[in-house]
């Protein structure tokens, strides 16, 4: 049973994009690996931008920046 965990930041994925994803990801593990699409597990976490750092920065003050 192969399991998924993609993280985003959370900025607006809507539940349509997310879906895009699952879909997506699952059917990578198909087409590469032969997983069975019914077994497989894609979780999606979204993580607040304070939360996320990235070169000793959050991606809050990177993004406040326009980076």
């Amino acid at each position: 049973m192969p399991y998924v965990n993609i993280k985003i930041t959370r900025e607006g994925a809507t539940r349509e994009q997310k879906q895009a994803l699952i879909q997506g990801a699952t059917q990578l593990l198909v087409d590469v690996l032969g997983k069975n699409p019914k077994t497989t597990v894609v979780v999606i976490e979204e993580v607040d931008t304070d939360n996320w750092g990235v070169g000793g920065e959050s991606i809050s003050v990177r993004r406040a920046r326009g980076e």
